[in-house]
């Protein structure tokens, strides 16, 4: 099942191995640039509706994780915390 961890608004970490779509939209992301480190990373307005966009690919019920917090959320919670987290 897919899950997203997130931290400072955006990617820590993920499982998208059983996801074609999660994968094409990592290696997006990851073609825009990111830091090694979730602190360091300033996501690109794109990079944010790519978080956005896995968060919906997200199939497992607690699949999406804020770390800062330690609290599972919901989608619609973690699209909110990823496009507020920069404003």
């Amino acid at each position: 099942m897919s899950h997203l961890i997130l931290k400072w608004g955006t990617l820590k970490g993920w499982d998208f191995s059983d996801s074609e779509k999660g994968k094409a939209l990592l290696k997006e992301y990851n073609s825009i640039g990111s830091s090694m480190s979730a602190i360091m990373q300033k996501d690109t307005p794109r990079q944010q509706e790519i978080i956005c966009e896995l968060i919906d690919v997200c199939d497992d019920p607690e699949g999406i994780f804020l770390d800062w917090d330690d609290k599972y959320v919901s989608k619609e919670e973690a699209k909110k915390y990823v496009k507020g987290s920069r404003e």
